[in-house]
C-alpha cells in the first residue's frame, strides 16, 4: 500500500483540490467585498463602475471555474477516503491540511486582532465590521471543516449537507453579480458608450486646441481633419454615424470684450454642442459611475448621461483657454 499512498495521482489530486480550496476563498471573499463596497459606498472613496464591475466579474469567473473543480475532487477524495481509509494517513495530504489550518487559524487571529483595533479606535463603520465577518466566516467554515476532517469526525450526511450548503451560497453569490456589474449583453452596451464618451472628449478636445489656434470655432467636424497630425473625427462606434456637432452662437461674455485678441473678431463664438446616441444612464445599476467621473473643468467637462440622445454644451473659456500664437522662429 506504501506505493499507492505516494503516487503521483494521490499528489497532484490532493496539491489540486488545496490549491481550488484556496483560489475559491480568495475569490468569494473578493466577491463579497465588492458587494460591501457597492451596498455601502465609502464617500472618501473614488469608486469606478470598471473598477468594482471588473473585480466582480473576475471573481465571478473564477468561481465558476475553480469552485467546481473544488468540489468535483474533494468528492473524488471523498468516496477514496470511504473506500481506503488508510488513505487518510497520506502524509502529504496530512501536510496540506496542517497548512490549511495554520492559514485559517492566522487568518482568524488577525481578523479579531484588526476588529478590536479598529473598536478600540472608534472605527465601526457597516462596511468595515461586515468585511471583518466575511473574513471570519470563510476562515471559520475552513478551519472548522478540516480539522473535522483530519479526525474523521465528519458523517456522510454533514458532509452531503456542508457541500450542498457552501455550493448554494457560492451560486446566489454567482448570481447576485449578474445584478450588480450586469449582465454581458450590458457589459458590452455600457462599452460602447464608454467608447462614445472617450471619442467625445477627444472631440471636445480637438475643438478647443482649433479655437485656440485660429480663434474661431470650427464649422464641422470635417474641419479638424489633419493629415500631418493624422487625427480624423472618430464616428459612433454602433451606429457607424458621425457625432452631432454645432456652434450654438453664444457670444463672448463683456468682461472679455477688452482682451486684444477678442476684438480682432467680431463676433467670436465660443460655445458648441456634442451629442450622441447612449444605451445606458451613466449611472446604471447598482454601481453605476461616479458623479465627478470626469471631473468639471472651464469647459464644464462632464459627461454624465441618460439613456438615448443626450448633448453636452460646452462654453470655452478664453482666460483659461487663450489664443496660441503660431509665429515662425525666426532664422
Amino acid at each position: 500500500m506504501e506505493s499507492t499512498k505516494n503516487s503521483p495521482k494521490e499528489f497532484f489530486l490532493h496539491l489540486l483540490a488545496i490549491i481550488a480550496l484556496y483560489m475559491s476563498a480568495a475569490s468569494l471573499l473578493t466577491l463579497l467585498f465588492q458587494y460591501i463596497n457597492v451596498l455601502f459606498p465609502d464617500p472618501l472613496a473614488y469608486a469606478s463602475y470598471d473598477g468594482i464591475a471588473g473585480a466582480i466579474r473576475y471573481a465571478m469567473a473564477s468561481l465558476m471555474i475553480v469552485f467546481p473543480v473544488y468540489i468535483f475532487i474533494s468528492r473524488m477524495l471523498y468516496r477514496e477516503y470511504l473506500a481506503e481509509p488508510e488513505k487518510r494517513e497520506y502524509r502529504f495530504r496530512k501536510w496540506l491540511v496542517y497548512f490549511t489550518l495554520f492559514a485559517a487559524g492566522i487568518t482568524i487571529i488577525i481578523d479579531l486582532i484588526v476588529l478590536i483595533y479598529n473598536f478600540l479606535g472608534g472605527d465601526l463603520s457597516s462596511r468595515f465590521i461586515l468585511k471583518i465577518l466575511v473574513v471570519l466566516l470563510i476562515a471559520v467554515v475552513v478551519f472548522w471543516y478540516y480539522r473535522k476532517d483530519l479526525k474523521n469526525a465528519l458523517s456522510v450526511k454533514q458532509v452531503r449537507v456542508l457541500s450542498y450548503g457552501v455550493s448554494a451560497f457560492v451560486l446566489l453569490a454567482i448570481i447576485f453579480g449578474f445584478f450588480t456589474a450586469g449582465s454581458p449583453l450590458k457589459a458590452r452596451l455600457y462599452n460602447f458608450d464608454e467608447r462614445k464618451v472617450s471619442d467625445l472628449t477627444n472631440i471636445q478636445y480637438q475643438i478647443i486646441n482649433y479655437w485656440q489656434r485660429k480663434e474661431v470655432l470650427p464649422a464641422a467636424l470635417s474641419d479638424l481633419t489633419d493629415s500631418i497630425s493624422g487625427f480624423t473625427a472618430p464616428v459612433d462606434p454602433q451606429s457607424k454615424m458621425a457625432y452631432e456637432y454645432r456652434i450654438t452662437n453664444a457670444p463672448l461674455p463683456s468682461e472679455y470684450k477688452n482682451l486684444s485678441f477678442a476684438s480682432k473678431i467680431q463676433p467670436v463664438y465660443e460655445s458648441f454642442e456634442l451629442c450622441a446616441e447612449f444605451n445606458l444612464p451613466s449611472n446604471f445599476g447598482l454601481i453605476g459611475r461616479s458623479v465627478n467621473t470626469y471631473p468639471a473643468g472651464a469647459v464644464n467637462d462632464n459627461w454624465d448621461h441618460a439613456a438615448g440622445r443626450v448633448c453636452f454644451e460646452r462654453t470655452i473659456d478664453p482666460a483659461l483657454y487663450p489664443k496660441i500664437n503660431n509665429v515662425a522662429p525666426a532664422k
